[in-house]
């Protein structure tokens, strides 16, 4: 069923499965769908995956985060390259790249986002708040 909520979202033009993008879109800000009736914040989804309501608010992330788990990955690209699940502070979970040494980053790590579409792969790109080993020198 289809709830009508008001908010201005549309067909992302380059999107095959029809995600949901705000009018007014800033390339530089990641966006997530909050569910109006229980409240859960979700990535690019059509459906809640609590309560299964189609009524979804379109918001702007803070762009605040934690690095859950980060993985380093050699193929397909020239050189090695981190792949990262990162805890927004708004209660949702995004794959992407933190930027820097891929054997550098951890789970724990804090990052802010810096590009929310990387031009190649088409992921949000992050950046460590912290240096690694700041503590060190």
């Amino acid at each position: 069923m289809y709830h009508h909520s008001g908010n201005t979202v549309l067909a992302a033009a380059d999107s095959t499965t029809g995600l949901l993008e705000p009018a007014a879109h800033d390339s530089r800000a990641l966006y997530f769908q909050r569910c109006t009736w229980c409240g859960t914040a979700v990535y690019h989804r059509l459906l809640c995956p609590v309560c299964r309501g189609s009524d979804l608010r379109t918001e702007r992330s803070a762009g605040t985060g934690t690095v859950r788990h980060s993985t380093v990955v050699n193929r397909n690209s020239p050189a090695a390259r981190n792949v990262s699940l990162i805890e927004l502070s708004e209660g949702f979970v995004v794959r992407g790249r933190v930027m820097g040494p891929p054997i550098g980053i951890h789970g724990g790590d804090r990052v802010r986002l810096s590009t929310a579409k990387d031009p190649v792969r088409g992921e949000p790109v992050f950046q460590l708040v912290d240096e690694p080993y700041g503590a060190w020198s």
